[in-house]
């Protein structure tokens, strides 16, 4: 049978149920193999890259329990001087007699975890607006224009940012500062703190700076994952009459609400090991730390770079990389929590 131009051979039934051997009417398709060899083995170049990838895994892995197994090996001598309880004391740290120390960690976890919630709670839905405008109503050259400058709050060094922070922000923050001492001072959040609010030396003004450091981390990664919303879905709510922002709401935010969260993990990362910025801000005192945005006080990453002066001796040393330790880990207790959070909230979860 000639069908345009192509002869395809039928095989006669009659011929077929006499035992006579009939062709195949097509060829086999030839075997094509994975590497030069034909041998069914994977290519060399797969397999060095796979034995790559395995060892740069490896390799992090390795790298961050030696890390954890330094601290953990020079806290041990310090912590077994320590006559009070290393998680719940919040007191003053006295080094100075090696023999008998008194350290604890609980006001400077507690100082750490609020500035940094507080910033975050400030830069999130900044971060989710500017990511929102910039993948779905921006124009392309606005929009270039817009993340490019946002990207560039991330390459301002840290001092400068403390610096800006307590000598330019935080007279002009002063006023609001007032206001919400005297008119909402019955609420815990901005009742009269240990430092000054003229100062602006205050978890106020440290986390609005805080906020203004990791909104580039946030607002870069939710907008890398904004964009690879499926356009096919996006085009078939705008062809059934959806307006934008239906479709922000019913598609685009689904899908992206687990890439929000992990660059919120992110920026919080980035927030408890702020040091610099923080250290020139916070200005430390004596008193307990209050649960206000207007107290003072010093964070885990500033209180070891406050004392780097006290490292010339092992004991007072192991003090502070204790406290270093137990930020070490609480880093890890918090992405473990915020990965499980966004592994909930994948598209498609639950349905």
């Amino acid at each position: 049978m000639n069908c345009a131009g192509i002869t395809v051979t039928t095989p006669n039934p009659i011929d077929a149920g006499s035992g006579a051997t009939v062709a195949a009417p097509f060829p086999e398709a030839p075997v094509i193999p994975i590497n030069p060899w034909g041998d069914g083995r994977p290519h060399v170049g797969d397999r060095a890259f796979r034995w790559l990838a395995k060892g740069s895994g490896l390799l992090i892995v390795v790298v961050i329990g030696a890390i954890g197994g330094f601290l953990l090996l020079r806290a041990i001598p310090a912590l077994r001087r320590d006559r009070e309880n290393f998680f719940s004391y919040g007191g003053n740290w006295i080094t100075t007699d090696t023999s008998a120390m008194h350290f604890g960690i609980s006001d400077l976890l507690k100082v750490t975890m609020f500035v940094s919630a507080f910033a975050l709670i400030l830069a999130m839905p900044v971060a989710l607006g500017v990511a929102i405008f910039v993948t779905q109503y921006s124009p392309r050259r606005a929009a270039a224009s817009l993340a490019y400058a946002v990207d560039l709050l991330a390459g301002v060094p840290s001092i400068i940012y403390g610096v800006w922070g307590l000598h330019v922000l935080a007279p002009q923050l002063r006023p609001l500062a007032t206001w919400l001492n005297h008119d909402l001072g019955w609420c815990f959040l901005f009742a009269d703190g240990n430092a000054s609010v003229a100062g602006g030396g205050t978890i106020f003004t440290g986390g609005i700076v805080l906020a203004v450091m990791i909104l580039p981390i946030i607002t870069a990664v939710t907008r890398e994952v904004f964009v690879q919303t499926p356009q096919d879905q996006v085009e078939a709510a705008l062809a059934l009459g959806a307006t934008r922002w239906e479709v922000v709401k019913t598609i685009v935010l689904p899908f992206g609400r687990s890439g929000y969260i992990s660059a919120a993990v992110l920026g919080l990362g980035r927030a408890m090991g702020e040091t610099v910025a923080l250290l020139i801000i916070l200005r430390g005192t004596q008193a307990a730390f209050g649960w206000s945005l207007f107290d003072g006080g010093s964070t885990v990453a500033t209180k070891i770079a406050g004392t780097v002066a006290q490292f010339n001796d092992q004991y007072k040393a192991g003090a502070y990389i204790a406290a270093g330790l137990a930020l070490f880990v609480l880093t890890f207790l918090v992405d473990a929590l915020a990965r499980g959070a966004a592994a909930k909230t994948r598209w498609g979860a639950g349905r």
